[in-house]
C-alpha cells in the first residue's frame, strides 16, 4: 500500500472515531440535562439545587486518570475531561466564578484550569472583593491564591478567612511560569523599568540581578495590569505569565524567569457548600491558643497522636489583642473521619477558638 493510500485509510478511521466520540459526549451532555431536571423534581419548595459537585467532579477524574492507558498522559487526559464536565454542567447552569483579576491573571488560569472554559469567570480588583461577592451569593465560587512554593503565605487571603464565614470547596495547583514580555513599541536595548507583582518580582530575583541588575523593578496589583501597561512605553518590560502574553499581544524575549524550576501556586476554591468525603482530602482550620508555655504543643499533640499529616502550618497576628496570633493548619483527611474528628474535638477542648474552613478534594494534578 503507498504512503498515501495508507494516509487516507487512517484519516478515514480518525474520522470514524471522531463520529464516535461527538456521539458519546452528546449522549453524556443529554444525561447531564436529565440529572438537572431530577434535580429540580425532588427539591423542597424554596430549595435552590445544587448542580456542582466538587467531590463527584473530583472522584470522576482519579477515575479516569487510574484508566488512562495513554498515549495521552495523565495531565491531559484531565484537562481535556475537566472540559467536557465543565460543558455539560453549563447545561445545567453555568457556574459565575469570582477571581483575583484583571484578564490574563494566574489567578483566572487557575479558575480555568479547575472549572473548565464553560464557566463565567468575572474579575475582582481584590481577594477580599471576591470574599464578599461568594458571601454575597452573587457568585457560586471564588478563586483565591494561598501560597507559593518560593515566597510562601498570600497573607491578604489568610486574613480574609479571618473576617469571612466561607466555606473551602477544592484547591488547584498551578505550575507557574513567567516570561519577560515586551510590546511592539518597546525598544529592547533600552529597557529601564520592569513592571511585574511583588510576589513575581520575587520570584524572578535572581534572574534579574544576573541580567538586568539595574532596571527599575516596579511593583503593581496584578502580572495582567503589568502587561497592559508595557504596551503604550517604549522603555519597559513585564514579568507575566502565557495568558497575559496572549490577551496583552506582547512578545516574550526570555522565557521561564522563575528562579525556581518548581515554582507553583497554590489557589483555593472558596464557596458556601459544605464537600462530602472522597478518600482523598484535606482539611484546612483556624485555631487561636492562649498565650502559655507549651501551647504550641498542645495544639500539635492530637495530631501526632492520630496519625494525622500535617501539610502547612501558618501564624497570623490575632485580631483580638496585640502579640496574640492565630494558627492556620492544613492537614490531610476529611473532618469527618474518625481519627480526625477525634483530634479536632480535643484541639476543640485546648484552644481558645477552633474554625473549620473545610474539607475538600485533594488537587488532581
Amino acid at each position: 500500500m503507498s504512503e498515501e493510500a495508507q494516509l487516507k485509510a487512517l484519516r478515514n478511521r480518525i474520522d470514524a472515531i471522531d463520529e464516535k466520540v461527538l456521539e458519546l459526549i452528546s449522549e453524556r451532555a443529554r444525561c447531564a440535562q436529565v440529572v438537572a431536571e431530577v434535580k429540580q423534581k425532588t427539591l423542597a419548595e424554596g430549595e435552590q439545587p445544587v448542580f456542582y459537585r466538587p467531590e463527584r467532579e473530583a472522584q470522576v477524574l482519579k477515575r479516569i486518570m487510574e484508566l488512562n492507558k495513554g498515549p495521552l498522559d495523565n495531565e491531559e487526559v484531565a484537562r481535556l475531561f475537566r472540559e467536557i464536565m465543565s460543558a455539560c454542567l453549563a447545561l445545567e447552569e453555568p457556574l459565575r466564578v469570582a477571581y483575583l483579576g484583571p484578564e490574563g491573571t494566574f489567578t483566572q488560569a487557575a479558575a480555568l484550569k479547575h472549572f473548565g472554559h464553560s464557566v463565567k469567570s468575572l474579575p475582582m480588583a481584590a481577594i477580599d472583593e471576591i470574599f464578599r461577592e461568594v458571601a454575597a451569593g452573587a457568585v457560586h465560587f471564588g478563586v483565591v491564591p494561598v501560597e507559593n512554593s518560593t515566597e510562601g503565605a498570600i497573607n491578604h487571603t489568610l486574613d480574609s478567612f479571618l473576617e469571612h464565614d466561607l466555606v473551602i470547596c477544592g484547591e488547584v495547583e498551578l505550575r507557574i511560569h513567567h516570561h519577560l514580555l515586551v510590546g511592539e513599541n518597546t525598544r529592547v536595548d533600552k529597557i529601564s523599568r520592569v513592571y511585574s507583582h511583588a510576589q513575581s518580582l520575587a520570584q524572578c530575583r535572581k534572574w534579574l540581578d544576573a541580567h538586568y541588575p539595574n532596571i527599575e523593578r516596579v511593583a503593581v496589583a496584578s502580572n495582567a495590569d503589568a502587561a497592559r501597561r508595557v504596551q503604550s512605553e517604549w522603555n519597559s518590560a513585564a514579568i507575566a505569565g502565557d495568558m497575559a502574553c496572549e490577551l496583552y499581544g506582547l512578545t516574550r524575549i526570555a522565557e521561564k524567569i522563575e528562579d525556581r524550576p518548581d515554582n507553583s501556586t497554590r489557589f483555593l476554591i472558596i464557596g458556601n457548600q459544605e464537600v462530602p468525603p472522597t478518600g482523598d482530602d484535606k482539611t484546612s482550620v483556624i485555631v487561636s491558643m492562649s498565650n502559655r508555655p507549651g501551647a504550641l504543643h498542645h495544639l500539635l499533640q492530637p495530631f501526632h497522636d492520630n496519625g494525622v499529616d500535617l501539610t502547612r502550618i501558618e501564624t497570623r497576628p490575632s485580631r483580638s489583642g496585640k502579640w496574640t496570633y492565630v494558627f492556620f493548619i492544613d492537614f490531610l483527611g476529611h473532618q469527618h473521619d474518625p481519627l480526625v474528628k477525634d483530634a479536632l474535638e480535643k484541639i476543640r477542648d485546648e484552644s481558645v477558638g477552633l474554625k473549620i474552613l473545610g474539607s475538600y478534594p485533594k488537587a488532581v494534578l
